[in-house]
């Protein structure tokens, strides 16, 4: 009997993902509960098990494809009704059966965690070996813990010239495992597959030095190509000084940009950029915002970062200071931590203080959110602004991160620009911007000094309120920078 495995909710009204690897190959024998596949939502890369044992017989979709919820992801046929007949004698009670039971994995329900799938009992699932992960055949479970000695096949890109791209060293037909989606990225970007590289990491890991070595060779023997560089990674809380401006930079074209291809391109509006552009969209046509913005001496700001650093022997970014600030003037005006609920037309004023933080990742902009900031100390709102920069580095927030806020911080001064109307993330109220932080000529006690200076932006919804509390909000957390100890009253 086939037994269809069809792509599951994925959540936060999520439709749609697209096939990032198959974990496993047609013809292998899976239990239930065993990741099947790795997909890409608009929210985060997940690995998908399967509500079924049995033999694979087929794979309903290729790499990179768009694949649709209710859609056919993997069907799986009972072990016995692939094998063939014999006469030979039943198996003795130790040995291994071709497929686990559907009710119970290693003696305890599925614990499948999908809408729809899996049963009551929500027990860890079972993971496979590492070497099967990759789609290995048994007989090659060693490949990937023995030395790399040599490539051992050729892969012919389409240019007339023949290039050496370097696959696996397990099999010329297997797969090296691959963790970064980074590094996935990177590869696909240049017309490689990341899994048919040798990897130099531990049991045989691609890295992204890996992907970075392999463009090296290709263009040392095709000459010199023009190769897509990845997106720099942007950290939140981070705050940079604009690159220098070059003297007598001349003004004439490389000839590489000159004699560019002039056909046009479109990029499909897919994942991440499609809910983007979605949430975007209704921000811009449901919600009236006005903008209001500030410029401040941020001095003091640095000397008490200085202090701190001296006092505790712990560093404390400037923006994890903003986010200490935000969140006190969101409790002394707690109607900028709203909503707008349409259906009743109501104002829907939040209890908890969920701050959300623009990153630009390698996936795109994103918005990981700190939970109930308002209860934590200064202390614990940096090491978690700390945990949210590092997850930026290749976008892998879990769900959970990304859902639930209800005001957002944004560091776009980390771009080098001084300031901007940014776009509310709807459904919040408003959304606060960091511009870039420099020293500028200040009028000092009726006299010029050089200080550094910031200016901060607060885009807020008309609808929730006016703007006397939205200028009161931003002038309150002005005077936080410009006097830190003024905060002091209000801890």
């Amino acid at each position: 009997m086939s037994l269809n495995f069809i792509l599951p909710d994925l959540g936060e009204g999520l439709t749609e993902a697209e096939i990032v690897s198959w974990l496993v190959a047609v013809g292998d024998t899976i239990a239930i509960d065993q990741p099947v596949v790795e997909v890409e939502s608009a929210k985060s890369i997940v690995e998908l098990p399967s509500p079924y044992g049995g033999v694979v017989v087929a794979l309903n979709g290729s790499v990179g494809q768009i694949v649709h919820a209710g859609q056919v992801l993997l069907t799986v046929t009972d072990a016995a009704d692939t094998a063939p007949p014999t006469s030979q004698p039943a198996p003795t009670p130790t040995s291994m059966p071709a497929t686990v039971p559907p009710a119970k994995v290693g003696g305890a329900a599925s614990g499948a965690v999908l809408i729809g799938y899996g049963t009551s009992e929500n027990t860890r699932p079972v993971r496979r070996p590492a070497t099967a992960r990759f789609g290995l055949r048994p007989g090659l479970t060693t490949a990937l813990t023995t030395p790399i000695v040599a490539p051992v096949a050729v892969v012919a890109p389409p240019a007339p010239t023949p290039v050496t791209a370097p696959i696996s060293s397990a099999s010329p037909a297997g797969r090296s495992p691959v963790v970064s989606p980074l590094v996935r990225r990177l590869a696909r970007e240049n017309g490689l597959d990341a899994t048919r590289l040798i990897g130099s990491g531990s049991n045989a890991l691609v890295l992204r030095r890996d992907v970075e070595s392999v463009i090296r060779e290709r263009a040392a023997a095709t000459g010199p190509v023009s190769t897509v560089e990845p997106t720099p990674i942007v950290e939140p809380g981070v705050v940079v000084e604009p690159a220098p401006l070059v003297e007598h930079a001349p003004l004439v074209e490389p000839v590489e940009t000159r004699s560019a291809s002039t056909h046009d391109i479109r990029i499909p509006i897919t994942g991440l950029r499609k809910v983007v552009s979605e949430r975007m969209t209704t921000s811009r046509r449901e919600i009236p915002e006005a903008t209001v913005w500030l410029d401040v001496d941020a001095t003091e700001l640095f000397a008490a970062r200085d202090r701190l650093f001296e006092s505790t022997g712990e560093r404390f970014s400037v923006t994890a200071l903003i986010a200490r600030f935000t969140v006190a003037g969101l409790r002394r005006f707690p109607l900028l931590n709203s909503s707008v609920d349409t259906a009743s037309q109501e104002i829907l004023q939040r209890g908890a203080i969920n701050l959300g933080l623009a990153a630009q990742t390698p996936r795109g902009l994103m918005v990981p959110v700190v939970h109930d900031a308002q209860a934590m100390t200064t202390r614990e709102l940096r090491d978690a602004i700390a945990g949210i920069v590092a997850q930026a580095a290749d976008g892998a927030f879990p769900p959970s991160r990304l859902t639930g806020g209800t005001f957002t911080l944004n560091n776009f001064g980390a771009l080098g620009v001084d300031g901007s109307a940014a776009i509310i993330n709807h459904p919040e109220a408003a959304i606060l911007g960091i511009g870039r932080m420099i020293e500028r000529p200040w009028v000092v006690n009726h006299a010029l000094a050089v200080r550094t200076v910031v200016e901060l932006s607060l885009v807020f919804d008309h609808r929730v309120c006016d703007g006397g509390t939205a200028a009161g909000f931003l002038t309150y957390v002005a005077r936080c920078i410009e006097s830190p100890v003024s905060m002091l009253a209000d801890l």
